[in-house]
Formats: structure tokens, C-alpha cells, sequence
């Protein structure tokens, strides 16, 4: 992966591969969104690897959601746009996939049912769909005279998914230890409106296995117990972080026939 080149393009982070399969939309969780090249650089390089145009376009939290949705579609699509005009794509049809990460999964929800997008599928990791005063704290003491809420509230996010999202296949994830994912309630949902176009799939991990960071450990000369312990760390620290990430592959592959069970 060290030979994987970012470049900024309108808004977005952009890695085009030789040669591409297909091209990944991917929008990550409140805050780590702004910068999803370093935040989210391991998986996205990953998935670069393996052959997908990936576009990370950043955003910054704000409490109108319907707006940075508007937003992230917008400088996506004067992405795509640019990266015709220079001929990136090939001439081969480039199915489009979108990835979210928490937060990055309401907007592609928002996406998918406020506009006519064309997908080939949606992954959505650790959906989060709270209230204000839930997700931010500071909120919680300031709601009682302020009234300060999401555009859309989380109930009209539901209803909006609920009649109007267009995008038919989608993979859930989760973690089981991730306290604040509202993905089952979102699969309820799904179902009803696509009936057998929804996998499920809940991993070992917590709301931030996505955002797997580098762990260098440099044995010594000589193998010592110590380096032992250090490779153990490593092992352990990436083990979610790679299920996760063969779990993503194989889903965007339907080539491989590979099918996840349904939870």
C-alpha cells in the first residue's frame, strides 16, 4: 500500500487504482469525517488495493444533515466529474458502491431517498441515528430553552428511509461491543421496503474497529520475549480490523458468489 497516491479533488480524497473494478463513495463517522485520507487511510488504501476507485469526501458535523448531505453529494459528483474529464475511469462500466461509517451512514441514507442516485449497493458500518441531546452532551443542557435538533430528527430519518430510499442492496454491520449502534432497528426497516436484499452481518470489534491506525513494533536483532509480545499486540490489535475488511471485499465481489448469512 505504500505506493498508493491521494490526491484532493473538490471536497474529496480520491485514490484511482490501474485498471478499476468499481468505485467506492465513502463517508466516515461525526468529527473523523473531516479527514477520512488519515482517519480511515488503512482501509481505504485497502480497498484501493484491491481495485476500487475510492472517493472520501470530508464534511464537518453540523446539526442540518439534509445540508451536508446536499453537500457530500455534490462534491462527489464534481469528483466523478473531474476524474472523467482525465479519462481515470476507463471505458468499462464502474459500478458505484457507497460506504458509511456511523454518521456517514445517515447521509448516505439521506442520499439514497432524497435524490435519484444510481448504486450498486450500500455498505453501512455501525449505523448511528440519535437524537442531538444524545450525541452531543453539551446539547443536553442547553435543549430545554434552545430546542436544538437533527435535520431531519431521527424519526424523520426513519420515515424518509422508510418511503423514499432507493438504494436496494445493502450490507449492515456491527460490532458486539458497540453501545451506541442502531443497526438492528435500521434492518427492520430495510427489510420491509427491499425483502431479501439485506445481509446482516455483526463482527468482533466496537464503533471504532473502522478506524484502524498503524502499530509498528520493530524487533530487535535477536528475537526476545518482548518482540513475542509485540507481534501478539499487533495480531490482536488488527484481527477485527481484517475481518472487517475481508467482510467489505467479499460483499463487493459478488463474482466470488460468496454469500454472508443473514442475522
Amino acid at each position: 500500500m505504500s505506493n498508493i497516491h491521494w490526491q484532493e479533488i473538490s471536497g474529496n480524497w480520491v485514490v484511482v487504482p490501474r485498471n478499476p473494478i468499481g468505485i467506492i463513495h465513502f463517508l466516515g463517522g461525526a468529527f473523523v469525517g473531516s479527514a477520512p485520507h488519515i482517519t480511515y487511510r488503512l482501509l481505504l488504501e485497502y480497498l484501493a488495493a484491491k481495485g476500487f476507485i475510492v472517493i472520501a469526501t470530508s464534511f464537518f458535523n453540523t446539526l442540518d444533515h439534509i445540508a451536508s448531505a446536499k453537500q457530500v453529494l455534490l462534491n462527489f459528483d464534481r469528483a466523478l466529474l473531474r476524474l472523467e474529464e482525465k479519462s481515470a475511469l476507463g471505458n468499462a462500466y464502474l459500478p458505484i458502491y457507497g460506504i458509511g461509517h456511523s454518521m456517514g451512514c445517515k447521509l448516505h441514507l439521506l442520499i439514497g431517498s432524497l435524490y435519484p442516485v444510481t448504486r450498486a449497493g450500500n455498505i453501512l458500518i455501525s449505523f448511528n441515528n440519535y437524537a442531538a441531546s444524545d450525541a452531543i452532551p453539551l446539547v443536553e443542557q442547553l435543549n430545554s430553552s434552545l430546542n436544538i435538533e437533527f435535520t431531519p430528527t431521527p424519526k424523520e430519518t426513519n420515515q424518509l428511509v422508510e418511503t423514499n430510499y432507493n438504494i436496494r442492496r445493502n450490507l449492515l454491520i456491527q460490532f458486539t461491543n458497540d453501545t451506541i449502534d442502531q443497526s438492528t432497528s435500521l434492518r427492520e426497516i430495510l427489510l420491509q421496503r427491499f425483502p431479501g436484499m439485506v445481509t446482516a452481518q455483526t463482527l468482533q470489534g466496537n464503533h471504532l474497529t473502522p478506524i484502524a491506525q498503524d502499530v509498528s513494533w520493530k524487533p530487535g536483532k535477536e528475537f526476545n520475549p518482548l518482540d513475542a509480545i509485540g507481534q501478539w499486540f499487533k495480531q490482536e490489535v488488527y484481527r477485527d480490523f481484517n475481518q472487517l475488511k475481508s467482510t467489505i471485499v467479499l460483499w463487493l465481489n459478488p463474482v466470488a458468489g460468496f454469500t454472508i448469512k443473514d442475522i
